[in-house]
């Protein structure tokens, strides 16, 4: 293959578009969880993740795991989890099993917020997907983001 080969060039435009789309629907997201929460996307992708948490085994998230889930590296996942934390909106303590390891947990607070914002960015999302179906190259691309997790239809 050349740089010049159809086939790249249609792989590059695909990931130009998908990059498109994914960079407004997070803008989208986060102006109306900004302006009626005062969460960015970042702040309120770790609370839903933390929040998900459950005391069964496996339930607890370590760092790492965290910084996976929401797709940023472990130290700026941390340097996020303090900014939470200074809010109130989160606590760490140590891991029972191995004092090695902080776990973080979303505080009342954090809940309560969390569970105001999530209508806001289900919607915010919505609109956002609903807009950027409206674009011929985007269109594909929002079809096959609604199609994951969608309900499996009886043949």
């Amino acid at each position: 293959m050349t740089a010049t080969d159809p086939a790249l060039t249609a792989l590059s435009q695909g990931w130009c578009a998908l990059s498109l789309l994914h960079g407004k629907i997070d803008a989208h997201i986060e102006r109306a969880l900004q302006s009626k929460h005062q969460l960015s996307v970042r702040e309120y992708s770790l609370l839903d993740v933390l929040g998900r948490q459950h005391d069964g085994p496996g339930g607890h998230l370590q760092m790492k795991q965290v910084a996976d889930a929401v797709v940023l590296s472990q130290s700026a996942t941390t340097r996020l989890v303090t900014r939470l934390e200074d809010r109130g909106l989160l606590s760490r303590y140590l891991c029972p099993t191995d004092r090695r390891g902080i776990y973080t947990d979303v505080s009342e607070a954090g809940s309560q917020l969390l569970a105001e914002a999530r209508p806001t960015n289900d919607t915010a999302l919505r609109e956002a997907l609903d807009e950027a179906a409206e674009n011929p190259e985007l269109a594909p691309l929002v079809r096959a983001v609604e199609s994951l997790n969608a309900p499996a239809t009886a043949a």
